[in-house]
């Protein structure tokens, strides 16, 4: 007899699409506003940290967890960042990236019958993550313009099968910020049903406009049942140095830690060594990396509307959901193919996005994470995107 070949869960996967979008843009010379990576260099005194800690010999296995002079930073930043006080000896877990958070969470709370709560569209992970973990994940949509929760649709997709809502914010892709307001409903449908919440925070420093940035886990009742998972990839630049954290009460604390130790060991020591001065950054750091990301998002989206996409300026996090329909364009996969071998532009097809993909057919996602020279290039290019008008 046969045996088959691959398991039915990775049966089920394909390859990432924003990765492959990366690779079509090196096939063809394209500037990539498809992958969320920044193109210019990260603070000085970080690389020259993680180069310290190496030449100190700083090169063989952390505490599994997280190294004990990080999680006190960590704990230190969520004090005064997102006004949550942390122990770092039992709440806080350091991991390899973001990625590996959101794996380990899922792993550690779901049963066979478990089902999670996904927002439609989502991070492409969010999806592969809840069929490793065996959960049965639940889309709820959020709709243009601003790409909110129908309160009564979300309430609807909460049941005794309920075992976790995942929540983005900032927003990948949608960049949209979830308001004191929004939260409050969220949380409140939490307690009802006794959910746990993992909220992915990890551009918690790139927020626009004077918005501010509100942790889940700050709300009454809700630092018991909230996992919060950040990381160094996008507020320091480092998305390559893989170093994600996790903050959860003790009890789960307890269990992300057991089954961390045995997905990864843990994260890189001497990056670990650099991520301690990383979240000691002064505050006016995070001032200026706001800052610079929001010009760059004016900068952008005012090029992107001028050659017809439609779009809502993101609130946070630097992607942008731009409409393709002044193009005629029906399919999202063959207008981003195209952007990408003919205008020489790598982007996302929206779909991507979307468990059911008719949803995002009129979109694709572009980023901004790049230095002036890179969107300058960008947007010359885009300008041949203008005789596709219709």
């Amino acid at each position: 007899m046969l045996m088959p070949l691959l398991s039915h869960k990775a049966a089920r996967f394909t390859e990432s699409v924003i990765r492959g979008m990366s690779v079509e843009a090196r096939k063809y010379g394209a500037v990539n506003l498809a992958q969320g990576m920044p193109d210019f260099p990260a603070p000085a005194a970080i690389k020259d940290a993680a180069c310290a800690a190496i030449q100190a010999d700083i090169n063989q296995y952390a505490i599994t967890w997280g190294a004990t002079d990080l999680r006190q930073a960590i704990a230190e930043h969520a004090g005064w960042h997102l006004g949550l006080e942390v122990d770092p000896e039992t709440e806080i877990t350091v991991t390899c990236g973001s990625t590996e958070a959101m794996l380990v969470a899922l792993l550690s709370i779901i049963n066979p019958g478990d089902e999670v709560i996904l927002s439609q569209p989502f991070y492409e992970n969010y999806w592969p993550d809840c069929v490793l973990a065996g959960a049965t994940p639940v889309f709820v949509p959020v709709r243009p313009p601003g790409w909110t929760f129908d309160p009564d649709e979300l309430a609807a997709a909460f049941s005794d099968k309920t075992k976790a809502i995942v929540l983005c914010n900032p927003n990948n892709p949608t960049g949209t910020v979830f308001t004191r307001e929004e939260l409050a409903q969220i949380a409140a449908l939490c307690r009802k049903w006794d959910v746990i919440a993992i909220t992915d925070e990890i551009y918690e420093h790139i927020i626009y406009d004077g918005r501010p940035h509100i942790s889940l886990a700050t709300l009454p009742g809700m630092k018991e049942r909230t996992v919060t998972i950040g990381g160094m990839s996008k507020t320091y630049g480092v998305t390559g140095w893989r170093v994600g954290t996790i903050i959860a009460p003790p009890n789960l604390t307890h269990a992300f830690r057991q089954t961390h130790d045995y997905v990864s060991i843990g994260a890189a020591a001497p990056l670990q060594a650099a991520g301690a001065l990383a979240y000691r950054m002064p505050r006016s750091y995070y001032d200026a990396l706001a800052a610079d990301y929001q010009t760059r998002r004016d900068k952008f989206t005012a090029a992107l509307i001028d050659c017809g996409f439609t779009l809502q300026p993101p609130q946070g996090a630097y992607y942008i959901m731009a409409g393709i329909e002044a193009f005629g364009a029906k399919d999202d996969v063959s207008f981003a193919q195209h952007l990408v071998r003919e205008e020489k532009i790598a982007t996302v097809p929206g779909s991507s996005f979307f468990r059911d993909k008719e949803l995002g057919r009129g979109y694709i996602r572009f980023c901004f994470c790049k230095k002036d020279e890179t969107l300058d290039l960008a947007i010359e290019r885009l300008q041949a995107v203008k005789k596709l008008r219709k």
